[in-house]
């Protein structure tokens, strides 16, 4: 496991800063069991242990180190046998009322395991683990497990009682809720890799107000702009065949198998024209004018870490390509979604791994990070920021 195998002084940082933040607890209700809010726990374990925050993609894992994804859970310890949410199915994932309960649970189980496996590949991943802090009346403790796939072949007790769909495999409990098209796992919590007190605070007002303990608490993460591009055509809510996540399929020239580029729908630049080195206006002038239009490269950071020299590219900046532009899709299709040359990406492909778009994060004007998101979530994005 992880925990551990790490140094001290990490594991004495990583314990004194959840006490910092769980002595705060009366901010939020007066509770004799200590608070830790989600955020504030994958923020404290990447700066203890100086992991990589995985929680700005939506993936599997909120950490990774060494190779390692680390799904990242903190809940109520009550008998150390929760049941705790693994999996949220949402616009992906088809409609379930009225299945055979046995084929629901075959379709999400798969889905899981696609998404599990997804995470490895996105970001190199070997291997992939849960760490839980479990929170109970004046304590906290550390739990570590792996984060094991769906062994369908050994899928038995499958008992549907209302909308909940209980089953289990060799290794594990779950149920699923219909309504919620949420998955659930029983959590043994039994055996902690460590644990201690955590001492609330009656007055955290005062305590702050006087300045005690800032050094304690874990530095605010650093936030930057970010926007959400499909990997699909938002008009026609497919994967064009002879562009975007296809071009390799365009007719014209002969192209590379690996050609792609990620769309940029035109409003992109009308509401974020200072997002990508790339200036709409000027291109449209330019070309009214006769005359060529250059957009600026920048770094493309994966998920991996590898980097990518990209830019802007075609009519109206509709295109984010990499040079050459087959690093971008040898990586996307060949070894994130694993799709054989001369096969025409589909929606439905998108799908199965819960992924439709990504997220762009601007690090600086030369510097820019991709990660995946989730389906649905450009056109969320577009609903609130398309003006």
């Amino acid at each position: 496991m992880f925990y551990s195998t790490r140094l001290d002084e990490s594991k004495d940082e990583y314990v004194e800063l959840l006490r910092a933040v769980g002595s705060l607890s009366n901010l939020f209700a007066e509770n004799p069991v200590p608070y830790l809010y989600y955020r504030a726990a994958e923020n404290i374990f990447c700066r203890a242990f100086d992991a990589e925050n995985l929680s700005r993609g939506d993936v599997s894992a909120d950490a990774a180190k060494n190779g390692l994804g680390i799904g990242l859970k903190t809940f109520l310890h009550k008998n150390g046998r929760t049941f705790q949410k693994i999996a949220e199915f949402n616009k992906g994932a088809v409609s379930y009322q009225g299945l055979d309960p046995r084929d629901v649970v075959e379709s999400i189980s798969i889905q899981r395991n696609n998404r599990i496996i997804f995470t490895q590949r996105a970001h190199d991943l070997d291997d992939m683990i849960y760490h839980l802090v479990t929170r109970e009346e004046g304590r906290f403790n550390i739990y570590e497990e792996y984060m094991d796939l769906i062994d369908l072949n050994t899928v038995r007790d499958i008992k549907q009682r209302g909308n909940i769909i209980h089953f289990k495999d060799h290794l594990h409990d779950y149920k699923f809720n219909l309504s919620k098209s949420t998955l659930e796992k029983r959590f043994i919590t039994s055996n902690p890799s460590d644990q201690f007190n955590v001492e609330i605070l009656k007055d955290p007002y005062t305590f702050l107000l006087r300045g005690r303990g800032i050094d304690l608490l874990p530095e605010t993460e650093k936030t930057y702009e970010h926007i959400y591009l499909p990997l699909y055509s938002p008009r026609t809510m497919a994967v064009s065949v002879g562009s975007g996540l296809n071009q390799w399929n365009a007719k014209g020239r002969t192209r590379h198998e690996d050609e792609v580029y990620i769309p940029i729908p035109i409003w992109i630049h009308r509401s974020f024209p200072d997002f990508f080195p790339y200036d709409l206006n000027a291109y449209q002038d330019a070309k009214r004018n006769g005359r060529s239009y250059e957009s600026v490269p920048f770094t493309l950071e994966i998920p991996n870490g590898t980097e990518f020299s990209a830019k802007i590219c075609q009519e109206n900046g509709k295109a984010l390509m990499t040079n050459p532009n087959r690093h971008l899709g040898n990586w996307l299709l060949r070894h994130v979604l694993q799709i054989p040359p001369d096969t025409l990406v589909t929606y439905q492909m998108l799908e199965d791994v819960e992924i439709d778009s990504v997220i762009m994060t601007k690090i600086n004007n030369h510097h820019f990070r991709i990660d995946f998101a989730r389906i649905g979530a450009y056109e969320d994005f577009q609903e609130e920021h398309n003006n």
